[in-house]
C-alpha cells in the first residue's frame, strides 16, 4: 500500500515498526494470558474512527455538547445491544476500564467506611473487591472470603458465616483467578439475608455468559460489572449492568462522579463485539472455549501438573507449578521465549511473594478464536511441559535445545490459524 502524506508509516515511522513488530509477535505466539483476545476487523474498523474526534459528557439526549447527532445512536445501539445479549433491565457503557466500573459501583451504593465483601485477591479476587493496595481497601472496611485450602473452591457457608458477622453493605463475587463456575444463586441468598448489594463482576467469564456457556448473574445480582475484551471478545472498556432501582445512581457515578466523556471509538467497538455476542456462531465459539480448557486442563493433569481447584469449568486454569520443582515467574518468561505467551499468577495459599509466584494461569480464549480446537491443546499440553520440564533440570543446554524446539513447532502451529484482524 502507497504511504500517504498524513499515513502512520510517513507521520512516525518509528512507532509504525513498533506496531508492525506487534502484530508479527501476536501471529507468531500462541496466547495463552486469560485475561486477553483478539478482537475481529469490524471490532478494529469501529476502534479506529472519526469517533475520536468527538466529545460527548452525559448520555444520550442529555449531553453538554453539540453535535451528538450520530453519538447519541451509536452508545443506545451499544446500551440496546447490552440489554439484548446480557437479558438485563439498564447497562451503562461509558466506563474506561474494569477497575472504574467497580468504583463506580462504590460511589453509587456505598459510603466511604462501609464494610464490603468479596475474594481475597491471593485466592483469585480483584483489587477492587477491597483488596488492601487498592483505594476500595483503603477508603472501606473490607472483608474477605477464601476458597477452601484443599479443594481450592469457595464454600458458601463460610461465605455465609462472614456475611452474617460482619454484615457488608456490598458483597462481591468473581474475580480474576477463578476456574469454577460462581454460584450466583447461593450468593443472592446471602446477599438478600444480610441486606447487601450483591454485585457480580464477570469481566473474565462475559463472553461464556453472554453465549450461554456460563450461568448469568442477572435476575441473581443486583449490579454486574465487566470489561468489554477478555472472552466478550471487544475492545478495552466496560460496562455496568443494573437492576432498574440502581439504575440513576450508577449512571450518575459514572458520569459526573469519576469521569467526563465516554470514549466514543470504544464504544462504537464495544457496539460491533456486543452485535457479534448475539449470534449462533459466538455462542459456539463460547463452548468450545470451555472444552478446550477442560481438554487443556485434562491434559496437563495427565503430564503430573497440579491445577487449582482440580480442574477448570470456564476457560482459565491456574497451574501450581510447586511439585514440579520450578517457579511460576521463569516458567512463564522461558514459556513466552519459546511463543507459548502465559503469565505467572499467584495460587491459593502461596508461600511465595507475588511477583515471584508457583503458579501459571493459562487461558483458552485467544486461541479458540484462532480455530484450535482440543487437538491443538494437547499440543500446547505438551510443550508446557517440555519446557517446565527442562526447567527443572537446571541444565543450561537442555533448557536452550528445548526453548529453540518448541518455538520452532509453535510457529509452525501458528502459521495454521492466523489471527483474526491481522489474517
Amino acid at each position: 500500500m502507497t504511504a500517504t502524506p498524513n499515513d502512520l508509516r510517513t507521520v512516525d515511522p518509528q512507532l509504525a515498526d513498533l506496531i508492525t513488530a506487534e502484530e508479527g509477535r501476536q501471529r507468531d505466539t500462541l496466547k495463552l494470558i486469560a485475561s486477553e483476545n483478539y478482537v475481529s476487523s469490524a471490532v478494529l474498523q469501529a476502534s479506529g474512527t472519526v469517533l475520536t474526534n468527538k466529545y460527548s459528557e452525559g448520555y444520550p439526549g442529555r449531553r453538554y455538547y453539540e453535535g451528538q447527532q450520530y453519538i447519541d445512536q451509536i452508545e443506545t445501539l451499544a446500551v440496546d445491544r447490552a440489554r439484548a445479549v446480557f437479558g438485563t433491565e439498564h447497562a451503562n457503557v461509558q466506563p474506561y476500564s474494569g477497575s472504574p466500573a467497580n468504583l463506580a459501583v462504590y460511589l453509587a451504593a456505598a459510603t466511604p467506611g462501609d464494610t464490603v465483601m468479596g475474594m481475597a485477591l491471593p485466592m483469585g479476587g480483584h483489587l477492587t473487591h477491597g483488596w488492601t493496595v487498592s483505594a476500595t481497601g483503603k477508603w472501606f472496611n473490607a472483608v474477605h472470603y477464601n476458597v477452601g485450602r484443599e479443594t481450592g473452591r469457595v464454600d458458601m457457608d463460610e461465605v455465609r458465616d462472614l456475611a452474617l458477622r460482619e454484615r457488608p453493605k456490598l458483597i462481591f463475587c468473581g474475580g480474576t483467578a477463578i476456574p469454577r463456575t460462581i454460584d450466583f444463586p447461593a450468593f443472592a441468598e446471602i446477599a438478600k439475608e444480610v441486606d447487601a448489594v450483591l454485585v457480580a463482576d464477570i469481566a473474565h467469564i462475559a463472553g461464556l455468559v453472554a453465549g450461554g456457556a456460563h450461568p448469568s448473574p442477572v435476575g441473581h445480582a443486583d449490579i454486574v460489572t465487566t470489561t468489554t475484551h477478555k472472552t466478550l471478545r471487544g475492545p478495552r472498556g466496560a460496562m455496568i449492568m443494573a437492576t432498574e432501582p440502581y439504575a440513576k445512581a450508577i449512571d450518575k457515578a459514572v458520569f459526573p462522579g469519576l469521569q467526563g466523556g465516554p470514549h466514543n471509538h470504544t464504544t462504537a467497538g464495544i457496539a460491533v463485539a456486543l452485535h457479534e455476542a448475539g449470534t449462533p456462531e459466538f455462542s459456539s465459539y463460547a463452548h468450545q472455549i470451555v472444552a478446550n480448557a477442560k481438554a487443556l486442563a485434562d491434559e496437563l493433569q495427565s503430564r503430573g501438573f497440579a491445577l487449582s481447584s482440580g480442574g477448570t469449568d470456564n476457560h482459565l486454569i491456574l497451574i501450581d507449578l510447586t511439585s514440579k520443582g520450578v517457579a511460576g515467574k521463569p516458567a512463564a518468561q522461558n514459556l513466552d521465549r519459546a511463543g507459548l505467551e502465559t503469565n505467572y499468577n499467584a495460587v491459593p495459599y502461596d508461600p511465595r511473594k507475588p511477583f515471584d509466584p508457583s503458579g501459571l494461569r493459562l487461558g483458552t480464549a485467544a486461541l479458540t478464536s484462532r480455530g484450535m480446537a482440543e487437538a491443538e491443546m494437547r499440543e500446547v499440553a505438551r510443550w508446557i511441559d517440555e519446557v517446565v520440564s527442562a526447567l527443572a533440570s537446571e541444565n543450561s543446554d537442555t533448557i536452550e535445545k528445548t526453548v529453540g524446539q518448541v518455538h520452532g513447532e509453535v510457529s509452525e502451529l501458528t502459521g495454521r490459524f492466523p489471527v483474526p484482524g491481522l489474517g
